[in-house]
């Protein structure tokens, strides 16, 4: 695996962190969330700035849809682990067709 897919990969786990975090963080409530929101903003720069690395290497669309898939499949995983958020037969079966479509696009993207 190239060095720009290890980066979108940890770039989407980013992903997930930031976007549980805006739970966490009451929508980025600094006086009464600290810490939740330093570390959702730390993750979200983050996350982005290793994006925009893999995607000198790798074609920008799918690097986005890549991304943009490991962060609402593990949001959404996260969510019913973490959250209590409804565990229902079909949103796990779409979720199942996200991760799915995840590796499809990683193995018909070409070499990076």
């Amino acid at each position: 695996m190239s060095t720009a897919w290890i980066y979108l990969f940890v770039a989407g786990l980013l992903e997930v962190g930031w976007a549980l975090g805006l739970k966490w963080s009451d929508g980025f409530d600094f006086r009464n969330k600290p810490l939740p929101t330093l570390v959702t903003v730390v993750a979200l720069v983050a996350s982005f700035a290793l994006l925009a690395q893999a995607s000198k290497t790798l074609p920008i669309g799918t690097a986005y849809a890549v991304w943009t898939g490991i962060g609402a499949a593990g949001a959404a995983i996260g969510g019913m682990m973490l959250l209590g958020e409804p565990v229902a037969p079909l949103r796990l079966l779409f979720l199942t067709m996200l991760v799915v479509a995840i590796v499809g696009l990683k193995f018909s993207a070409g070499p990076a």
